[in-house]
């Protein structure tokens, strides 16, 4: 299924959309292809909100913004969900029947990417806004379906099939 079906059958029901993909071949590149296109569709998020802060204080140019933004959400953020998913892998291990740590990835990384139109939402109002009440509350919105989609999905791995190896 494509990409963008996927992430609007997750918010219908995003334990069956990580199910699905679950229950496919275990490629460790779609799954890294999930993290690194949410990355970069929160790098163009942010920039209406580089762009204001730029015309608001001269003194960073917005290229070196954007270049800082860049190697924030493009080079080190996907490092972070890395160690992120290793330290819930860890935690996990104390549950029994837990996740293994790549349905923990699946899992996490699928949430990160299916929620990224709210995070295009959150750096338009950013942008375009500024600080107040609407960013705040776009922002809960986001915190709130990331976190639905992560544990619902967590949760969908324990009904997949697990393969002995």
């Amino acid at each position: 299924m494509a990409i963008t079906r996927n992430i609007t059958a997750t918010y219908r029901g995003p334990g069956r959309v990580v199910a699905r993909i679950l229950g496919g071949p275990r490629r460790e590149d779609q799954v890294l292809y999930f993290l690194m296109a949410a990355c970069v569709v929160i790098f163009i998020a942010q920039t209406p909100y580089q762009a204001r802060e730029a015309h608001l204080d001269e003194s960073v140019p917005f290229q070196a913004r954007l270049y800082w933004s860049a190697f924030l959400w493009i080079f080190l953020f996907p490092l972070v969900m890395y160690a992120l998913a290793g330290l819930v892998w860890l935690l996990a291990r104390v549950i029994p029947q837990a996740p293994s740590g790549y349905e923990i990835r699946v899992a996490l990384f699928w949430a990160l990417l299916a929620s990224t139109p709210i995070v295009l939402l959150l750096g338009l109002t950013a942008g375009m806004i500024g600080p107040g009440p609407a960013l705040q509350g776009v922002a809960l919105l986001w915190c709130a379906v990331f976190l639905w989609f992560w544990v619902a999905g967590t949760l969908a791995t324990r009904n997949t099939e697990r393969v002995q190896s």
